[in-house]
């Protein structure tokens, strides 16, 4: 007797399955069908039906045509997750403008804002500056990558502040790139510059000459990582208000 071993579901394929379940199950219920009336339609087994809407029913490519013709729709919008089901994340350089913007564009996309540091700093019960003196920069980048696979796995729609330095963990944001809707905020080194001093931290040119064409070299390294963000913005000399109503914008043309 020929017995085959059973793979292992990866996360990625668990949460394709999953949103194919969802997906099912809302067009199923918008038709008024029951679930055998959707095997009438589709030519597929109640019994089969009733795995896909539990996430365990690992359909062939046949299969899930023949489910979205019955569904009216196709095989891509079944498996694809809406763009306002994603989380939209905010990338870019410290004074990029992320904690100003994120909170006016969640107010119009009526979704929750989330500070990655904010959360890092409640997960540790430490304060950046002593997480990094006590810990150090591995410490930290393991709580980001931590956040981030929470943020993300939770499947709740959000916009999120990442931290600056998210695409120097490649991990982090090769997640981010594939599972969240990115956008750079991109300034000149003067307006990130201006911004964080305004804020009132003077750290970055304390003792420290060469801090602006330190900051100027690190914007450089960045930014070919930067662009790979799903949309680009321009923040410098803007108003925070028009940045955010820039982004709700595109996101609506894109969706």
């Amino acid at each position: 007797m020929h017995y085959s071993a059973h793979m292992p579901s990866s996360p990625q394929s668990t949460s394709i399955l999953s949103h194919l379940a969802d997906r099912v199950r809302s067009l199923r219920r918008a038709r008024g069908w029951s679930r055998s009336e959707l095997a009438a339609h589709s030519g597929l087994s109640s019994r089969f039906l009733a795995r896909v809407e539990g996430g365990d029913g690992n359909i062939s490519v046949l299969r899930l045509e023949e489910l979205a013709t019955a569904l009216a729709t196709t095989p891509d919008a079944l498996l694809r997750a809406p763009a306002a089901a994603r989380v939209v994340a905010l990338v870019g350089m410290r004074g990029a403008g992320k904690s100003t913007v994120g909170p006016l564009l969640a107010s119009r996309l009526e979704l929750p804002f989330v500070e990655m540091d904010q959360r890092i700093i409640e997960a540790s019960g430490l304060p950046l500056e002593q997480m990094f003196e006590l810990h150090g920069e591995p410490y930290y980048r393991r709580m980001e990558r931590e956040t981030v696979r929470e943020i993300l796995d939770s499947r709740q729609p959000q916009v999120l502040a990442a931290s600056g330095g998210v695409v120097n963990e490649p991990w982090t944001w090769e997640r981010l790139l594939e599972q969240a809707t990115v956008v750079w905020l991109r300034a000149s080194p003067e307006e990130h510059w201006n911004r964080v001093v305004g804020q009132g931290d003077h750290r970055p040119m304390e003792g420290n000459p060469d801090a602006m064409q330190e900051l100027r070299a690190m914007l450089t390294a960045r930014e070919r990582m930067y662009a790979r963000a799903d949309l680009l913005i321009e923040t410098s000399g803007r108003d925070p208000e028009a940045i955010a109503d820039e982004i709700a914008d595109e996101l609506s043309e894109a969706a």
